[in-house]
């Protein structure tokens, strides 16, 4: 949990000041997310490929959906 102090402290800095934080903080973030992906390590991936039953599905939904479509 963010302190109230430490949000008092934020409200008071100048504008540049604040910029400067919010790039610092999206920096760390943006480290973080690859950080998350090892260069060693495979990660699985979901293909489309033989996945009848949902093109079966999403046929079904298109033709409900067709009678209702007159544009």
């Amino acid at each position: 949990m963010v302190s109230s102090e430490l949000i008092s402290t934020l409200k008071g800095l100048s504008r540049s000041d604040k910029f400067y934080i919010m790039q610092l903080l999206i920096s760390e973030l943006a480290q973080q997310e690859t950080d998350l992906i090892k260069a060693e390590q495979s990660y699985p991936v979901w293909s489309p490929y033989d996945a009848v039953e949902a093109a079966d599905t999403m046929l079904k939904v298109l033709h409900a959906a067709k009678p209702q479509d007159h544009a």
